[in-house]
């Protein structure tokens, strides 16, 4: 993990083209290492989560490659390696496991983040109806004091279809349902590091699972 995290703090800093293509066997060699961890992280996750099937774990990692085509931000790479592991994998649109390693920002998150207009509505649907499961899972105290970064991005009205007086409506203003659990450099770099994403998913399991029958009784998958 150091070698990663050497290399990444250098990118932000030297965030060229020249630069990486100088550095291309580090970047081959750190790549390699988050994938072999990525694949780790598939087969333990797969022993307590039957919903995840096999999966190759350049599938579930993100490209380094940004595209800069409708940004004002012209730097050609991210400065974050991460892994998104779910059935389907990273692109599947269901809730999974997701981790982040970038200078100064760490964390292990799961749900769902932006996902589709049908996804958020079989999501928001399914919180509708069976509200106190959502909120028995979201609301344990245990759960609450890991997950300490939310991803909302919350409406400031109901969203439509959905009667504004509802006593949980601020359940489904969420236009993402993400939540994660930040880590310090001391954590990530210690040997206990992947058993902590392992304690911090299996708390994940029954929220990913949640989601997962909504967007699959919907069959917008």
């Amino acid at each position: 993990m150091n070698d990663i995290l050497q290399f990444l703090k250098e990118l932000d800093l030297h965030n060229q083209r020249e630069w990486f293509e100088a550095n291309r066997a580090r970047y081959d060699q750190t790549r390699k290492e988050f994938l072999d961890l990525t694949a780790w992280l598939i087969d333990e996750i797969r022993k307590f989560d039957p919903e995840v099937p096999m999966l190759q774990p350049k599938d579930c990692m993100f490209r380094i490659f940004r595209d800069v085509r409708f940004s004002n931000d012209k730097r050609p790479f991210k400065t974050n390696y991460g892994s998104y592991i779910a059935r389907g994998g990273r692109k599947s649109g269901f809730a999974g496991y997701y981790i982040h390693i970038q200078p100064g920002e760490y964390f292990l998150s799961g749900g769902v983040y932006m996902p589709s207009a049908e996804n958020l509505l079989a999501i928001r649907q399914e919180i509708y109806y069976h509200p106190e499961e959502y909120l028995h899972i979201t609301g344990d105290n245990s759960f609450k004091a890991v997950f300490d970064q939310h991803y909302f991005d919350p409406l400031k009205t109901a969203p439509k279809g959905f009667p504004k007086d509802w006593e949980h409506i601020d359940l489904i203003r969420n236009r993402s349902y993400g939540y994660g659990c930040s880590l310090t450099e001391g954590e990530l770099l210690s040997g206990s590091f992947k058993e902590k994403c392992l304690q911090t998913y299996r708390m994940l399991l029954p929220l990913n699972h949640f989601f997962n029958r909504a967007i699959h009784e919907s069959g917008t998958e």
